[in-house]
């Protein structure tokens, strides 16, 4: 049986006494690609937080390799192979780009070299700050700087979000290459049509429950789910 990388089996889990998760189911299994949907304040965010170990269950599990993995904390789960891309990109601002590279190397595919070459802008500016690279220069290095961990798993949320379009392009493009080479990949993003040309399977949040899991092509015929969950 093809056990997943990481599983929410019926989990819920929230803020204090606020719950924003109801019950949710989701498997993410070696080499393949979620698109996790949903308009903004829906819990993909919460969702990807309670997976990684940044914040605890209310209810429910979260297994890895099929084993519970509720109680374990963010940095073993990091260490069985599982990289994310947060929101706010979380580049080390007083370290250059090749000392934030260096920090998170693990042997396999993705070297520096390779990193670098994947972004030359990142070469370029090797020996710049963190601090001192565009936001488009930040989101290139929180990304190198998580394939740099050679992970099994890579968590993008909102990697494209505010940037300009060749930097989306190029980052579109990046996600495409770890998706073909064989890591699973989960990708939160705005841009619908994009996540759907890109992922093997979606799931669609709305108010912290799942109303949709499936394969892209049935997701983009069905207008009316579309229009209702996803404003397109």
């Amino acid at each position: 049986m093809n056990v997943p990388i990481i599983e929410a089996r019926d989990v819920s889990a929230g803020y204090g006494a606020s719950q924003v998760l109801r019950g949710v189911d989701l498997a993410i299994h070696a080499g393949e690609t979620i698109g996790l949907m949903g308009r903004n304040g829906m819990g993909k965010t919460t969702l990807i937080r309670t997976l990684l170990g940044l914040l605890p269950t209310q209810g429910g599990t979260v297994l890895m390799d099929g084993v519970d993995a509720a109680s374990e904390p963010a940095f073993r789960r990091a260490r069985r192979g599982i990289a994310t891309v947060p929101e706010n990109r979380g580049v080390f601002a007083g370290l250059s780009v090749t000392e934030n590279l260096r920090l998170a190397a693990r042997p396999g595919a993705w070297s520096e070299q390779r990193v670098l070459s994947q972004f030359p802008r990142l070469r370029e500016r090797h020996r710049h700050r963190g601090n001192q690279l565009s936001g488009g220069e930040q989101q290139m290095l929180a990304i190198g700087r998580a394939l740099m961990t050679n992970p099994r798993l890579l968590v993008l949320d909102e990697a494209t979000e505010g940037l300009a379009p060749l930097v989306r392009d190029e980052i579109w493009h990046t996600i495409r290459l770890v998706r073909d080479s064989g890591i699973a990949v989960v990708v939160v993003d705005k841009t619908v049509s994009a996540v759907l040309s890109l992922a093997d399977r979606v799931t669609v949040l709305v108010k912290g429950g799942v109303v949709y899991t499936g394969d892209p092509q049935t997701l983009r015929e069905d207008a009316a789910l579309m229009h209702r969950h996803l404003g397109v």
